[in-house]
């Protein structure tokens, strides 16, 4: 049923544990009735004397259209009802929990009268998995990638503090402690860019000759912080070359992508700046589309079926082209009376 324009399939029978001799045969995910799970597994050579200790299994599950919702995943058109999970359209246990999270939260700060919480598309991949699931009609389920982001090479591990602990510690999920922790430790990493900065290594003899054993050459002084951005010099390298750190080693390794990617990093943060103004335009949740003159009927149908809550977003909605996007900043001055 599943794979009948192949003449074959790939199976994997893997163990289960180090201390069970259960097998679990991957590929073969199936939600057929036991005997007939026995029957078929008894085909598969090497397999004709084979038990099942427990069958598989399907779930089925329904779910709403998750453009119903709005970025505190709170459904437009229900007071105080928050979705999260798979009813949202997505799939697996990492998605589920992170918008639990982010509904959990604003369910208890909509509960407090409180403004709620959101995470954008530029500072988070929970930020980037809402967006698009109110954003892009989703219709089957939804997995989040890294590819997903256009923002990736910000959205790192070693900067989720940098990106998110301060929001944490303002909604009440972070200690005092544990920030103080991170602001000493950041102010150590940006001291240890200052004299990555000063320190310099000259081309002589020994140096040279260090370089050329990496694949790298020196002819004229350069700084650390110069040295460290070359593809196959590591802060180690340099520890070689006379520049030692006092950093831990997540610190001396944040240190080293901060330094090393930085050209590419300064050219993403001036897209971010670029995408943050633009979220920063609200859209009046009661605005009339069908009132604003020279829209196109798509566009029309498509933002009144999204209600995006912000210029940004609707910028990333299929069907919307800049030209709508104009005409919509236009008529939102005119409401603002500028």
């Amino acid at each position: 049923m599943r794979f009948a324009d192949k003449d074959s399939h790939h199976l994997f029978i893997e163990p289960e544990g180090a201390d069970t001799n259960e097998m679990y045969l991957q590929g073969f995910s199936t939600s057929l009735p036991c005997d007939v799970q026995l029957e078929v597994l008894r085909t598969i050579p090497g397999l004709e004397n084979v038990e099942i200790m427990r069958p598989g299994y399907a779930v089925a599950y329904d779910f709403i259209y998750p453009e119903q919702l709005t970025r505190s995943l709170k459904l437009r058109e229900f007071t105080g009802i928050f979705a999260a999970g798979q009813i949202n359209g997505t799939s697996g246990y990492e998605e589920a929990a992170a918008q639990g999270l982010i509904a959990g939260i604003n369910a208890a700060r909509f509960v407090r009268g409180q403004e709620p919480f959101c995470l954008t598309r530029e500072e988070s991949y929970i930020g980037t998995l809402i967006d698009d699931l109110i954003t892009k009609e989703i219709r089957e389920p939804y997995r989040m990638m890294t590819s997903r982001s256009e923002y990736r090479l910000f959205l790192r591990q070693d900067n989720a503090e940098d990106r998110l602990l301060e929001k944490g510690r303002e909604i009440g999920l972070i200690s005092a402690q544990r920030c103080q922790k991170f602001k000493d430790s950041r102010e150590k990493i940006e001291a240890e860019k200052t004299r990555l900065t000063e320190f310099k290594v000259l081309p002589n003899k020994k140096n040279t000759e260090f370089l050329l054993n990496l694949g790298e050459k020196l002819t004229k002084p350069s700084s650390g912080a110069e040295l460290l951005r070359r593809q196959k010099i590591s802060l180690l390298s340099l520890g070689e070359l006379g520049f030692s750190t006092v950093l831990s080693g997540a610190e001396a390794e944040k240190l080293e992508i901060e330094v090393k990617y930085s050209a590419y990093l300064a050219e993403l943060e001036q897209q971010i700046r670029r995408a943050q103004e633009a979220e920063k335009r609200k859209i009046p949740p009661e605005l009339d589309y069908d009132a604003i003159i020279g829209l196109r009927q798509e566009a029309r149908e498509k933002l009144k079926k999204i209600r995006p809550e912000t210029v940004g977003q609707t910028s990333r909605i299929a069907g919307v082209n800049p030209a709508d996007i104009s005409i919509l900043l236009v008529w939102l001055r005119r409401l603002a009376g500028g």
